[in-house]
């Protein structure tokens, strides 16, 4: 196969299959990775040529030009969370002479499919996919996009590069401070189990409750707002067995304080509560909120540091996960009728 015939059908996946690599491997070579095999690269790029193939990222890659902006591709970019991430990786990317392109998803008005050409189209060097759901990490995974992406999520991943928050370590902090205070009995209140930071905090709080010899309860699964926390907590019809709520955001621990005293259940005396994010407004909360403070500042320099070395064929750095911290206010207090502790 060679010449003109076919071009604008030609994929990233038709060179590895000619070239007997994978297609990861051909991405790798168009933008100029590091880490692979100097005969294995000649032999990518000696079938590019064969194949005449030029898409718009590999051409730009393979003639070292590059229009120094990164893609930014963000779910429920509304939210506390994503929004800030956002924010961060765009004040990280100006820093270091980057510009940014952001694609929302939207609650599925636009593909991960259709996100991609948004910003294929726009000539981007990488693209940063922000507060990803499993299933729209699952579309990325089945796409060839031809530029470095690396995605927000807690675990590796190999197909993609990747920065995280230490989920793991923020929620066995909040748990920690629970048991060490003197509760056997806590309740979680997740985020939607879909979304990937959401997953890991329950996976991780589960994991650390059978540590503790704890006793293993459903989860109750949120959508992230605080209307929610408020609806659940209006919803109880006595106090409780459980004298602890970890929560996974901290607007549905502001919607389940709301709700448990409107119920007349007081915080922390009856019920302790932990959340997750350290919100601007979290230390105004009555009482104010103890919970886990993630730093998006650091993980949006984390994330531009990473891009950049990819795009410049640069060394990768090898620690991604950035530290999460517990900072304890008045929401939450020993277990009612004991005196706390172990």
């Amino acid at each position: 196969m060679s010449g003109n015939a076919d071009v604008d059908r030609l994929n990233i996946r038709d060179v590895a299959n000619v070239a007997g690599v994978s297609h990861m491997t051909v991405s790798r070579v168009i933008n100029n990775y590091p880490n692979v095999r100097e005969s294995t690269r000649q032999r990518v790029l000696d079938v590019i040529e064969e194949l005449n193939f030029r898409p718009n990222g590999a051409a730009r890659a393979l003639a070292s030009q590059r229009t120094r902006r990164i893609g930014l591709m963000v779910d429920s970019a509304a939210d506390y969370g994503p929004s800030n991430t956002v924010r961060a990786v765009e004040t990280a990317a100006r820093a270091s002479g980057y510009s940014v392109s952001t694609v929302s998803l939207r609650d599925g008005q636009q593909s991960p499919d259709e996100a991609l050409s948004h910003l294929t189209d726009e000539g981007v060097d990488a693209i940063c996919v922000v507060a990803p759901r499993s299933s729209s990490v699952a579309a990325l995974r089945k796409l060839v996009v031809g530029v470095p992406v690396l995605v927000l999520k807690p675990d590796a991943d190999p197909h993609f590069l990747t920065v995280s928050v230490d989920q793991q370590i923020g929620t066995r902090l909040a748990l920690d401070h629970l048991v060490e205070l003197g509760h056997r009995e806590i309740l979680h209140v997740s985020g939607p189990l879909d979304w990937l930071d959401a997953r890991a905090r329950e996976r991780a709080f589960y994991t650390r409750a059978k540590s503790w010899g704890l006793r293993a309860r459903p989860t109750v699964i949120g959508d992230w707002t605080a209307d929610f926390g408020y609806d659940f907590a209006k919803s109880l019809r006595n106090l409780p067995e459980y004298t602890a709520i970890f929560v996974a955001n901290d607007e549905m621990a502001l919607g389940i304080v709301h709700g448990l005293i409107e119920r007349g259940i007081d915080v922390p005396s009856e019920i302790s509560i932990v959340g997750f994010d350290d919100l601007p407004v979290a230390r105004h909360f009555l009482p104010p909120l103890t919970t886990v403070r993630q730093d998006f500042a650091s993980v949006g320099n984390k994330a531009v540091e990473v891009l950049r070395a990819a795009i410049e064929g640069r060394e990768l750095p090898t620690e991604t996960t950035v530290a999460t911290e517990l900072v304890v206010r008045e929401s939450t207090a020993p277990p009612r009728g004991k005196d706390g502790g172990r």
